[in-house]
Order: C-alpha cells, then sequence, then structure tokens
C-alpha cells in the first residue's frame, strides 16, 4: 500500500486548500512545497476576496457569481484575516460611463445572493471623508463592498488546519523526480537529506512552476497551455485618513485598487503584462511602477511618483491559455486537467485560479478524483479555520476582550494580534502579565513569543517568513531589527 493517497506538488493557495479538504475527508495527504508556504504568486496578491468587478466586462459572470458566494462563506470561515471593506468607486468619463458602472454595480450586488455585506450606494464626495482626498471635479461616487485578505497567512492556515487534521506538510522540501508506476514514487530533498514517498495520486499545484514541475519532476508533458502574467504592486506611505479603499481606472481602462495597508500604507496595484523570465524572482519594472503612480493620480490631489514608493513586488499568475489577445482579457477561472491511464498513477494538473475561488478549487479537485477514493462529502464550506471560530460581527468584541485580559497591550498591538491569530492568539500570550514576559520586543509589535509561535506552529525558519509572510513587519524594520530577529531565530531554531 502506498504511504499517501495524496501527493501534492506546491504550498501556494491552491496546494494547501486541496491538502485541508483531503485530509479533512480521511485521505493521507503529503504537502511538498520548495520553499516557504504562499512564498509566491499567493502572497503577492491584491490581498482582496473579491467577485471581480472587472470579470463582468469580459461576460465572466460564471467566475464572479461563484466568487461572489465564496466572498461571503470565506469571510464566515476566517473572520479574523478576512475583513469587510468598502470601495468608493468615482466615474471619471461622465454619465455613459456613471450609468454603465451603475449597471455593473446593480450586478455585482445581485449574482452573489449577497447576505453579510452592505449594498451599492451613491456617495457626495463634496461632503464625505472619502471624497477629501480626491480632485474636486469627483462630486459624487459609488460604494460598494468586497473583503480585505491576508494572503499569505491564509495560506499557512490552510497549511495548518490540514496539518491538524492528519496531512503531512513538509516545507523547504523539493521533489527532485517523480517516477510514475501504478502508484507514484516520489524522491524528496530538504537541506541535503534524501527521502522517498509513494502515493497514488499525484496533484500539481506548482502555480508558475507548473510547467517545469511536469516536465522536469513528473516528466508528464502539459496537455494545455500555461499563460504567465505578471502584476504588480507598489506600497506608500498612507495617503488618506479613513478605512475605504478606492477603485481606480488607469488611462487605458485597466482597475487599480489604493487599499489601506499595514495601518500607516497605502498598498496600490495592480498591473497585467505578460512574463517571460525568471519564476523566482519576478519584479515590478518602472514602467509598472510609473503605470500605478499615474492610475491614482488621475483621482488624487496628491500626487505620486516612483520616489514615494518604500515597497514594490509582483507575483506570476500560471493562468490557462485560453487565446486571448491581451494578458488582462485572460480567463482567471480554474482549469483542473485529469490524466489518468491503466496502471499508472493518476495525475491532476491545477491551471488558473484566485485567492477567492481556492476553497471551491479544492472541492472541484476532490470531485475530479473522487472515483479513485472511498471518502466523506464536501466540509470546508461550514468550517473555519483556525482562529476563526467567531462570527464576523464579533470582531471588535474580540479585539476588546483581548485587551481586557492582556491589560498591558498596546490597542493597536491587540488588534494586530487579534486580526493576524483570531482566539489562537492564546497560544502566544498563555499567562503573561507584561510585555517583558514575552521576550524581547522587535519590530512592528513583533516580540520573542511570536516569533517562537510561528516557528513551532507555523513553518516559519527566516527573517523573511517573520517580516514578510507571517507579518508586514518589514514595512518598519530596520538593518538592526533584521539582525536581532536572526539571532533570536537562530537561538530557537532546533539544533541539526
Amino acid at each position: 500500500m502506498a504511504d499517501f493517497d495524496l501527493a501534492i506538488i506546491g504550498g501556494g493557495v491552491n496546494g494547501t486548500a486541496i491538502a485541508r479538504d483531503a485530509a479533512g475527508r480521511g485521505l493521507r495527504v503529503l504537502l511538498v512545497e520548495q520553499n516557504d508556504l504562499g512564498a509566491g504568486t499567493s502572497s503577492a496578491s491584491s490581498k482582496l476576496i473579491h467577485g471581480g468587478l472587472r470579470y463582468l466586462q469580459y461576460g465572466a459572470f460564471r467566475l464572479v457569481r461563484e466568487s461572489l458566494k465564496e466572498r461571503e462563506v470565506l469571510l464566515r470561515t476566517a473572520p479574523h484575516i478576512i475583513r469587510p471593506l468598502r470601495f468608493l468607486l468615482p466615474p471619471a468619463g461622465g454619465y455613459v460611463e456613471a450609468a454603465r458602472l451603475r449597471a455593473g454595480l446593480f450586478l455585482y450586488d445581485h449574482l452573489g445572493r449577497r447576505k453579510l455585506l452592505p449594498k451599492t450606494k451613491t456617495i457626495d464626495l463634496t461632503h464625505h471623508p472619502v471624497g477629501q482626498p480626491l480632485k474636486r471635479n469627483f462630486r459624487y461616487g459609488f460604494e460598494y463592498s468586497d473583503c480585505w485578505v491576508d494572503d499569505a497567512r491564509l495560506v499557512v492556515l490552510m497549511a495548518l488546519d490540514a496539518k491538524l487534521r492528519g496531512a503531512d506538510i513538509r516545507t523547504r522540501t523539493r521533489c527532485v523526480r517523480a517516477e510514475r508506476h501504478d502508484e507514484w514514487h516520489l524522491v524528496l530533498s530538504n537541506h541535503g537529506k534524501r527521502e522517498t514517498a509513494t502515493a497514488r495520486v499525484m496533484i500539481n499545484a506548482g502555480g508558475p512552476w507548473v510547467a517545469q514541475v511536469a516536465d522536469n519532476i513528473l516528466r508528464v508533458p502539459l496537455r494545455g497551455g500555461v499563460r504567465l502574467v505578471k502584476g504588480s504592486h507598489i506600497v506608500v506611505k498612507r495617503t488618506f485618513d479613513h478605512d475605504r479603499a478606492y477603485t481606480f481606472f488607469g488611462e487605458d481602462g485597466r482597475v487599480v485598487f489604493a487599499l489601506p495597508f499595514a495601518r500607516d500604507f497605502t498598498l496600490i496595484g495592480t498591473t497585467d503584462q505578460d512574463f517571460i523570465g525568471d519564476v523566482n524572482a519576478p519584479a515590478p519594472d518602472a514602467n509598472e511602477i510609473v503605470y500605478l503612480c499615474n492610475a491614482v493620480n488621475r483621482y488624487s490631489r496628491l500626487t505620486l511618483g516612483p520616489d514615494d514608493v518604500v515597497w514594490a513586488f509582483a507575483g506570476v499568475r500560471s493562468l490557462y491559455d485560453d487565446g486571448a489577445d491581451r494578458p488582462e482579457e485572460v480567463t482567471r477561472d480554474y482549469t483542473l486537467m485529469l490524466d489518468e491511464k491503466f496502471r499508472e498513477g493518476p495525475l491532476l494538473t491545477v491551471y488558473g485560479g484566485k485567492i477567492t475561488t481556492a476553497r471551491k478549487l479544492a472541492e472541484a479537485a476532490m470531485a475530479r478524483i473522487a472515483h479513485f477514493f472511498n471518502m466523506r462529502p464536501p466540509w470546508t464550506s461550514g468550517m473555519t479555520l483556525p482562529g476563526g471560530n467567531f462570527r464576523a460581527e464579533e470582531f471588535d468584541q474580540h479585539v476588546l476582550r483581548t485587551r481586557n485580559r492582556w491589560e498591558f497591550l498596546e490597542p493597536d498591538d491587540a488588534r494586530r494580534l487579534f486580526q493576524a491569530y483570531g482566539t489562537r492568539v492564546e497560544l502566544i500570550l498563555g499567562d503573561a502579565k507584561s510585555y517583558e514576559q514575552l521576550g524581547p520586543r522587535l519590530c512592528g509589535g513583533l516580540t520573542g513569543a511570536e516569533v517562537a509561535y510561528l516557528m513551532k506552529h507555523e513553518w516559519a525558519e527566516n527573517p523573511e517568513d517573520v517580516l514578510w509572510r507571517r507579518s508586514k513587519a518589514g514595512l518598519v524594520a530596520t538593518a538592526s531589527d533584521q539582525e536581532a530577529l536572526i539571532k533570536l531565530m537562530r537561538a530557537r531554531a532546533p539544533a541539526g
């Protein structure tokens, strides 16, 4: 008998969502990720759980409907790391554009049977704080709902839930070879140490590396084409003093978001351009940075330029190549291709997908391989992720309870900790009565106790994992902060 029922290559949001779903159905699951969880595209998103308002113009009604339904499922699933967010969309093209946007937002409100989030309304920008940062010619706008998400933490919590349900999650582990017999024989490498494993079914969820995994490791060529599309983002010092976000349009008509980010910053993105290069090191180019600044400058009274950018990042989406002319027109829907042959281990390849639909993608993946196993029915739509066992509308109450229980916490620290860990914050704070009992205080509110938790429970192995994926403390970290974190993590690392 094989060691595992299911082997998954890729620890992004799709791979971890599948691992979680499969483990909860009683399957023996192995997930291998060559780097940190979510280290690629899954931590380089626009940080949104959304229906994809712009997809309506391409007629992607099924994708938008599914995404809108998932938006509310996920808000119930992880109400700590997913929060409601109101967006202001100011028409820039006169009455015709305003009528078109109003019609699109009407569809957006009704396609997904919205229950938890408020509907669209018209805002008088001349008498509302959300209008203050905008140029004076914008007199009204449409305010609609979507959700913000800590994308990297979503991936980690998917993996953590999978682990708690019995999955074997191996980070910094490369599958160097996989032989296809009646079952799959894997050769794995972790820090130079080689191991072997066998699995009945293989899933290639390699994201931007999906073709490399197919060609170099599985040696089963892809049956469908992959189109790599790069999306870039910039972060600047906070440009508005309220909790709303903005939806702008670039001169070419593409959507650009400006979101409140990490308390003191604004996140601006994204771009769409075909990508040819090293998927291990995608980066925004100068033209993309200028494009994003100019998109905001069309609307804002504050003029942004490249010198205002404090952080820029890019992710590469591996989309199913549907032949679209422009990268922004390529479908963001997922495609699952099953390769099954007589007396050979089945192979399921994952194309595309997005943060919002990862849970649904995992259900679809399980449906494609269901005939190979006797497994339990779908379950993830009604179960919370670790730390999310409370109702979304109770978030502020739980932040207050956190402050009342650990009275020494500063208000911003209490909110940040609960937003990151939810009810699992107790595993970090324990019986502490002061900051001193949490160990050294580091940048961005991090403490020794929090770093220890991340290393023990959330696969954090180096400072980048902590500063940029488990938190966003990297935005304020100095060189000395990073050195202090390196020393702390080395001291706490397991021997050998």
